[in-house]
């Protein structure tokens, strides 16, 4: 007689993991940012004193709204936006260019390591305003040394990222590359660039936080357009609501410009996805 099996269930699929719609998450959002705006409306309504913090001189959100709209409509918008955007785009391009170069270099290669890594650790805890003399001294033009602000800051979060996701690279995936006959130039570009580019990408867009940060102090320098100009510009005459327009204006063009490369980094890294 032949053995009888028991009966098996089949197997049970993986629940997959619950995803919000967008629209739920947008409300979300949007409710969280509307709670904000209220309790910011409210300090200000009752003028809120808690002694470390005060509310009594803060513009409301109803002022800085009609600040806002008369930006709008003012013909120095455009002046001021396309001059910070240049500067933060030549600072975040050559930091991008060089930090990204430095860290792959030092991450990887012992020598580079103990030669670049010093001078630049002696360096990076220096803040973009301490910058602002020698910068002034250092370039002939004022552009130069507004460019030279945003550069730095942006430059450290971008090369620290960059050596950390270097030195994360699994081991055992580059002796396979070797095994395999790859070495040189075409190990950095096939294996240990985008091993680290999680880490490097993860550094463009703290970097480029860091750059629209470091702003207000470059247009400190000698600016007569640019957001951090006009922000600073609007403390200089107590034009208070103005100085929140300024600061809203800096966040979400820094906001934007961190998520479009955050975008643009999990499109050039498909392999990241598939492992969610």
């Amino acid at each position: 007689m032949s053995a009888v099996l028991p009966a098996t269930a089949p197997p049970r699929r993986a629940p997959r993991p619950s995803r919000r719609p967008p629209l739920a998450k947008l409300s979300i959002q949007l409710l969280s940012l509307t709670a904000c705006v209220l309790l910011w409306q409210l300090a200000c309504a009752y003028r809120l004193n808690l002694g470390f913090i005060t509310f009594a001189n803060t513009p409301a959100p109803a002022e800085v709204l009609d600040a806002a709209i008369k930006l709008t409509q003012s013909p120095k918008l455009w002046s001021h936006l396309s001059s910070s955007l240049l500067r933060v785009g030549a600072g975040f391009g050559l930091a991008a260019l060089i930090g990204v170069t430095l860290g792959l270099l030092i991450g990887r290669l012992p020598l580079a390591n103990k030669l670049l890594l010093p001078p630049l650790e002696v360096l990076r805890p220096i803040p973009a305003v301490a910058w602002i003399p020698l910068a002034i001294l250092m370039f002939p033009s004022s552009e130069g040394s507004m460019v030279y602000i945003t550069f730095v800051g942006a430059l450290f979060p971008i090369l620290l990222n960059t050596i950390h996701g270097v030195e994360a690279v699994d081991a055992r995936l580059i002796a396979s590359a070797k095994g395999l006959g790859t070495k040189g130039w075409r190990l950095f570009a096939e294996v240990i660039a985008p091993g680290a580019a999680p880490s490097i990408v993860t550094g463009l867009s703290i970097g480029m936080g860091t750059c629209w940060f470091c702003l207000v102090t470059a247009e400190m320098i000698a600016g007569q357009y640019g957001i951090g100009y006009y922000t600073w510009e609007s403390y200089t005459v107590q034009a208070y609501p103005n100085i929140v327009v300024g600061m809203l204006v800096i966040g979400a063009l820094g906001m934007g410009s961190s998520a479009l490369i955050t975008w643009a980094g999990a499109r050039l890294m498909p392999w990241q996805g598939a492992k969610r």
